[in-house]
């Protein structure tokens, strides 16, 4: 995993650019040395400059990059960021079509796809990843996103071309490209609901999930290799299971590969636990029966006394962790976060530092901020279940009649203006239409069979607005802030031939039991205590102590002392929840005091041009 960044422009060089061109690749590149702690480097040429840094995972010597395809005078020039699980069956059949190698590493299968190829290399890979390839042949950039968008890129317009980076921070390295917000970003940023392409930044974009964009001298031109479709389901229920157990195995199995220390996080639910227990049995497989995979829990110091359930939270985490750990046989960890350190203003900072962005989830995002420093202590690879409640139905809207009847984005009804820090009603943002506008487009984008009933063609509508929306921010989340630490976070359940067969799976048989996420239910027997295969959903925990509302609501109190933060918050909304009594601050509430603090340490750090 690693952090890409560069450029390409078909503006005429001048005599004085170079020494300016290397230093602002550099500058560039350098934004990202968080995602790739282990080594870095650049390379320029007459109309392209190419920066990366790496977090070396696979082939450590040898996967060192920018790569081009022959030392001197190079054809082709790579910056690749993720994992391609079918690299090893790749390599065989590029050797076969006359391609020799240099290393093992993906990186170089990815080069010499692309040689073979050209623009349909995405067709040929599976797994993460977002890359850049400067062909000097055809002078061309290619940037490609995997399926699901699990990895992040993007992209600004610069005179001549355009700029690309794994971060917009990396991207404001270049003089042409200034942090700028206008009205159109708070609304996206604001709204929750988590579109792809623009961006809270004016001018930056980002480079669609499942997409690619070419740039020549005759522009930019942007096409999606891949999408969701609606196919007919053939297979009964004994099928489907045994289909999904394949599909899940084969994922898990296929992301195991590392040259350094792998871990999984193992939060208690049956998402996690399951796909921990797939990932230890393969270890004994490959490794041994004395083999035993690392796993990793978050807790609280107060959370077993001052645990109270929420709109999210139904329950305490640790001591199924810990069952699970156990029942499976892993070397488990708890890692216990004190309240005191979600508050450090310097954690806060890091983690909107590492966003880019205002709207985060508070106290949620800086402990996972910790658990990752933590983890990266003694692996560089982490498992995550993340995608399991979108493609198997886990999540509550998939079965509340009143999410089901309502015509806007199901988590709204969670996630909404309740939970969101209230926007200056003078800025005339009207977010509302803005929803409305959105959710009519986006189910016009739904794909779906001709024969489907009103059940089924709800459901279709349910999971296409999770997977290609509400996953997104999960993704972008977990990327960010494991990759400020120098963790690789690798997600099994985004395999896109189980996200493909779940979508077109009917949902009588996502439900054959009567709740939630049956099919994974069904594949988990035996790999999970009954316990956790029937444990209720139960979303990230959040600390439950009076002590960490009392310090939030301090920092909120200073945030707003800020002239700007209250030319943008609604003070009427926010008030209120400054005076609540701190044991009484319920969580959307909260969420709004986080969101005023995060959106003053994101105006100090970035100090963006506000142009509304």
């Amino acid at each position: 995993m690693c952090g890409i960044t560069g450029w390409a422009s078909f503006r005429p060089p001048t005599d004085h650019d170079a020494p300016a061109r290397a230093s602002v690749i550099e500058a560039m590149t350098a934004t990202l040395t968080p995602r790739g702690p282990d080594a870095g480097g650049v390379w320029l040429g007459e109309h392209a400059a190419i920066g990366h840094r790496r977090l070396a995972v696979i082939d450590l010597t040898g996967g060192v990059q920018p790569m081009t395809d022959r030392a001197e005078s190079p054809a082709l020039v790579l910056s690749y960021s993720g994992e391609v699980y079918n690299h090893h069956r790749l390599r065989s059949e590029l050797r076969s079509r006359g391609h020799d190698f240099r290393t093992r590493s993906d990186t170089e299968v990815v080069l010499r796809a692309y040689a073979e190829w050209g623009e349909d290399v995405a067709d040929h890979l599976e797994g993460m990843f977002a890359f850049a390839v400067w062909d000097t042949r055809a002078e061309r950039l290619l940037l490609v996103r995997d399926r699901l968008g699990v990895k992040p890129l993007y992209w600004a317009a610069v005179d001549g071309g355009l700029a690309f980076a794994s971060e917009p921070k990396a991207l404001f390295a270049h003089p042409e490209i200034r942090p700028r917000v206008d009205a159109d970003g708070l609304r996206e940023a604001y709204s929750l609901l988590f579109n792809t392409g623009p961006t809270v930044w004016s001018g930056v974009r980002e480079v669609e999930p499942g997409g690619l964009l070419v740039l020549d001298r005759s522009g930019i031109r942007e096409r999606r290799y891949w999408q969701l479709e609606a196919r007919p389901h053939g297979d009964g229920r004994d099928e489907t299971v045994e289909r999904f157990g394949e599909l899940v195995g084969r994922a898990a199995r296929g992301q195991l590969e590392a040259d350094v220390p792998l871990c999984s996080l193992l939060s208690g639910g049956i998402d996690s636990t399951v796909l921990t227990a797939l990932l230890a049995d393969e270890l004994q497989l490959r490794e041994g029966p004395s083999a035993r995979i690392r796993s990793y829990a978050v807790d609280y110091s107060d959370q077993a006394e001052e645990f109270t359930g929420d709109v999210l939270r139904t329950g305490h985490d640790t001591p199924f962790a810990a069952e699970a750990g156990a029942f499976i046989g892993t070397d488990h960890s708890t890692v216990v976060l004190d309240p005191r350190a979600l508050l450090d203003p310097e954690h806060r900072r890091a983690v909107v530092v590492a966003r880019d962005s205002p709207i985060g989830v508070g106290d949620m995002d800086t402990s996972l901020y910790l658990l990752f420093g933590e983890i990266r202590r003694h692996s560089t690879v982490a498992l995550s279940g993340e995608a399991a409640d979108e493609v198997f139905g886990g999540y509550p809207w998939f079965h509340s009649p009143k999410a089901l009847a309502a015509r806007t984005f199901p988590w709204l009804l969670v996630t909404g203006d309740e939970a969101a820090m209230p926007l200056n009603p003078g800025l005339d943002l009207r977010i509302g239409e803005f929803r409305d506008d959105t959710y009519r487009d986006s189910l016009a984008a739904v794909p779906h069979l001709d024969d489907e009933t009103p059940t089924e063609h709800r459901q279709r509508e349910m999971q296409y607005l999770s997977l290609t929306r509400w996953l997104r921010q999960l993704l972008h989340r977990k990327d960010r802030l494991s990759m400020a630490q120098g963790l690789e976070v690798r997600v099994p359940y985004c395999d896109h031939r189980l996200v493909e067969y779940a979508f077109s799976t009917p949902w009588e048989l996502k439900s054959f039991d009567g709740r939630e996420k049956s099919l994974l239910r069904a594949v988990g027997a035996g790999l999970a205590p009954e316990s956790v295969l029937y444990r209720p959903k139960n979303h990230y925990p959040a600390t439950h102590h009076p002590d960490y509302n009392r310090g939030l609501q301090n920092m909120a109190r200073d945030a707003l002392a800020d002239e700007t933060v209250r030319s943008l918050a609604d003070e009427t909304l926010i008030k209120p929840c400054l005076d609540t009594a701190p044991d009484q601050l319920q969580w959307g509430h909260r969420l709004r005091l986080e969101r005023v603090v995060d959106l003053a340490l994101w105006l100090d750090h970035h100090q963006p041009e506000l142009a509304l």
